[in-house]
C-alpha cells in the first residue's frame, strides 16, 4: 500500500489489546485504535477507505459497517462465510455507490502473468486441460483460526486456486463433482480434496487437488496445449514453458529436462532474492494499485471486483455443499464387509 500512488495510510485498528500500538510504533504509522468499531474511530473523517485483514468470520460485519460509513472497501480472501452475506454486500456496495474488492493477487504476479498472456495469445496452442495442485504441509505457519471454518484450512487457501482456475479458464467453469477425504490427524481439515470442472463450449477439463497433509508445501497451476507445457510455481513466482515432445524419444525427453531445468534456475535469479528478503509482492503490487483506481474513478477493479468475490464463494460452497465425503462410503464398504 504504501508503494501505491492514491493510497496514504492513515492508521491501523484492532481489537487485541496493545496490538494496534504495537503495528504502528514497528511500521511508523501516525494513528492508531484500538477497538472492534470503525465508526469508533477518533480520526474517522480522514479516512476514504478501508482495507480489512481479520479472520475470515469477521469479515462481514466489517465489510458491512464500512460500506454503511460511505468508505471504499478491500477485503482479504476468503470473502465472507457465507453466499447469502455475500450477496447483500455487494448489493449494498453498488447502492452506497463504493467500491468492493478482494485480495486475489497470484493472478497478477509476474509468472502467472507471463502464462496468461501465452495462453491469450495463443502460443501453447489448443488447451486439453488444466490442473492446479496444492501440497500443504501441516508444520507450517498457519493461522490459528483456520481449524474454526468449513473444511478448515480448505476455506481459507482455496479462493486463490479458484480465482486462477477462473482467470485461465474459459467460462463458464461449471462444477462436475467433487470428492472430499477427511483427515488422518484428527483435523477439521480434510487430508485431500479434489474438484472436477468442464470449461467453456468445449467442455475443457479443469481439475484441482488439494492435499493438506503433505510433507512439503508446493502450489502449482499447469496449462497443457497442444504445442507447449506451461507450469506456475506459485510460491517461486516461476513460469515454466516446454515444448511438446512428441514420441518421446531420448532427445526430446533430454530438451524437457533441459528447458525446465534451466527454465527454473534462470527465474530464480528473477525471483529468488524477493522471496529470501520476505518481499516479494505476489502480484498485490496490482492488487491495490486497481483498488486505488477504482476508489478515486468510481469504477469496479477488474478481475478483483464484488463479482469476482461471489464466483469464487460460491466455488467454495459448491465443493462444502456437493462433494463427496469418502469417508463415508469407505465406512458402509467396511460395514458391508464385516
Amino acid at each position: 500500500m504504501r508503494k501505491t500512488p492514491g493510497i496514504e495510510i492513515a492508521g491501523v485498528i484492532d481489537h487485541r489489546p496493545g496490538h494496534a500500538a504495537a503495528v504502528a510504533t514497528r511500521s511508523g504509522f501516525a494513528r492508531f485504535h484500538e477497538g472492534s468499531s470503525l465508526a469508533s474511530i477518533p480520526w474517522l473523517d480522514e479516512i476514504d477507505a478501508f482495507s480489512i485483514g481479520t479472520g475470515p468470520r469477521a469479515h462481514a460485519a466489517l465489510i458491512r459497517e464500512a460500506l454503511e460509513l460511505d468508505r471504499h472497501v478491500i477485503t482479504e480472501k476468503p470473502f465472507v462465510m457465507s453466499v447469502d452475506e455475500g450477496e447483500e454486500l455487494v448489493a449494498l456496495a453498488r447502492a452506497r455507490r463504493r467500491t468492493l474488492a478482494i485480495v486475489h493477487n497470484f493472478q497478477f504476479s509476474r509468472s502467472m502473468r507471463a502464462l496468461i498472456t501465452d495462453l491469450r495469445a495463443g502460443v501453447l496452442g489448443r488447451v486439453s486441460f488444466i490442473a492446479a495442485s496444492q501440497l500443504g504441509n501441516p508444520a507450517r505457519r498457519l493461522p490459528s483460526w483456520h481449524e474454526e471454518l468449513p473444511l478448515g484450512l480448505f476455506y481459507d487457501e482455496s479462493p486463490h486456486i479458484f480465482y486462477i482456475l477462473r482467470a485461465l479458464a474459459e467460462h463458464p467453469l461449471r462444477f462436475l463433482r467433487a470428492e472430499i477425504h477427511g483427515s488422518t490427524r484428527g483435523m477439521q481439515t480434510p487430508a485431500w480434496i479434489s474438484a472436477h470442472y468442464a470449461a467453456g463450449s468445449l467442455g475443457t477439463p479443469v481439475k484441482l487437488n488439494m492435499a493438506f497433509e503433505a510433507p512439503l508445501s508446493e502450489w502449482h497451476v499447469s496449462v497443457a496445449g497442444e504445442r507447449f507445457m506451461a507450469d506456475v510455481d506459485l510460491f517461486r513466482d516461476i513460469y515454466i514453458r516446454v515444448p511438446n515432445d512428441g514420441a518421446h524419444s531420448a532427445w526430446p525427453v533430454l530438451r524437457t529436462s533441459l528447458a525446465t531445468t534451466w527454465s527454473h534456475w534462470w527465474q530464480h535469479a528473477v525471483s529468488g532474492p524477493g522471496h529470501l528478503a520476505g518481499n516479494l509482492l505476489y502480484g498485490n503490487d496490482e492488487v491495490f494499485r486497481r483498488f486505488a483506481e477504482a476508489a478515486l474513478s468510481g469504477r469496479e477493479p477488474a478481475e478483483m471486483g464484488p463479482d469476482d468475490a461471489l464466483a469464487v464463494l460460491r466455488m467454495q460452497h459448491d465443493v462444502i455443499e456437493r462433494a463427496e465425503r469418502l469417508e463415508d462410503d469407505l465406512g458402509n464398504a467396511a460395514r458391508a464387509t464385516s
